[in-house]
């Protein structure tokens, strides 16, 4: 199984993507392995100087305290024994190694397998390089925020870069630690692993980023095309003349708007007209000469 990350800047701006060596971060990650490589680890790095006197080392008691028979006490031949004050100490420490011999593809394939977890939790960064101007451990925080690395970290370093040591040595929860030191105990122990492109183990290909492509330029509007009207007598004609026939046609619209208001108040007068004489005839009739004639006339 292939694993493919980003590559990023010191800023955390992408670069681009390296395709991680399956031998190296697609490994199986065996517990009693790993707890073996540690222990042996952890048994080497014993300096093993401790150091006790026996009864012949110490100083004194050369001679016999007292006589063989006649006390009725135990018979002794030394002061310096390990059950009197002072004598010597028996069964203690001495100098020693505890460095065990574990064969070496038992130790890289415990380093694959704390990679492979790593990458598999997806706590593993990859910068394309460090460019410090200066040692400045300001922006060695700042460099390791921007990759989102938070806890415990471990930054795989180079000979040739001396500025990012010196960078990141005094961060209390960071671990600088050169290519040919790194170790499963000492992965295990970071929570991060922060590699550059030079340190990334294993053969790994690297894919640059597509460069970005300038926004394209607005484009201009198209030439707008004569509409061509066609009248009643079938003839065409051209855009302005369509204007003026459009603006002439909305004014010939308002006559005929307003002259269907005046009709409309036409027939409203007459009707009132009608009522009034309707009215007039009513109260003629009420004097009781002529009903007959005024309603016919009406």
């Amino acid at each position: 199984m292939t694993v493919r990350l980003d590559v990023r800047s010191q800023s955390g701006a992408v670069r681009g993507s390296t395709e991680l060596d399956p031998a190296w971060f697609s490994v199986e990650a065996k517990g009693a392995l790993m707890h073996q490589v540690v222990t042996a680890q952890l048994a080497a790095a014993r300096s093993g100087t401790h150091n006790t006197k026996t009864r012949a080392e110490v100083a004194g008691g050369g001679a016999k305290p007292y006589r063989q028979k006649g006390t009725g006490r135990a018979r002794q031949g030394s002061l310096r024994a390990p059950h009197y004050k002072g004598g010597g100490i028996a069964l203690g420490p001495k100098p020693r190694s505890y460095r065990q011999h574990t064969p070496k593809k038992m130790v890289r394939q415990a380093l694959c397998g704390a990679l492979s977890d790593r990458v598999a939790s997806g706590h593993l960064a990859v910068v394309d390089e460090w460019s410090f101007e200066t040692p400045s451990t300001k922006q060695a925080q700042a460099a390791l925020q921007a990759l989102g690395v938070t806890g415990r970290a471990m930054v795989v370093l180079s000979r040739q870069d001396e500025k990012a040591y010196k960078s990141f040595r005094n961060i209390p929860w960071v671990d600088v630690v050169l290519t040919g030191e790194l170790a499963a105990y000492d992965v295990l122990c970071a929570d991060w692993l922060v590699f550059t492109r030079e340190t990334l183990p294993g053969d790994s290909t690297w894919t640059e980023a597509p460069a970005e492509e300038p926004a394209p330029a607005p484009a201009l509007a198209a030439p707008r095309a004569e509409a061509q009207v066609v009248t009643e007598a079938g003839e065409g004609i051209g855009a302005g003349e369509n204007v003026v026939a459009g603006e002439s046609g909305k004014s010939g619209e308002a006559p005929a708007e307003a002259g269907e208001a005046g009709e409309a108040g036409e027939a409203g007068g007459a009707a009132a007209e009608a009522r009034q004489t309707s009215a007039g005839a009513g109260a003629s009739d009420s004097d009781g000469d002529g009903d007959g004639e005024v309603s016919e006339e009406a």
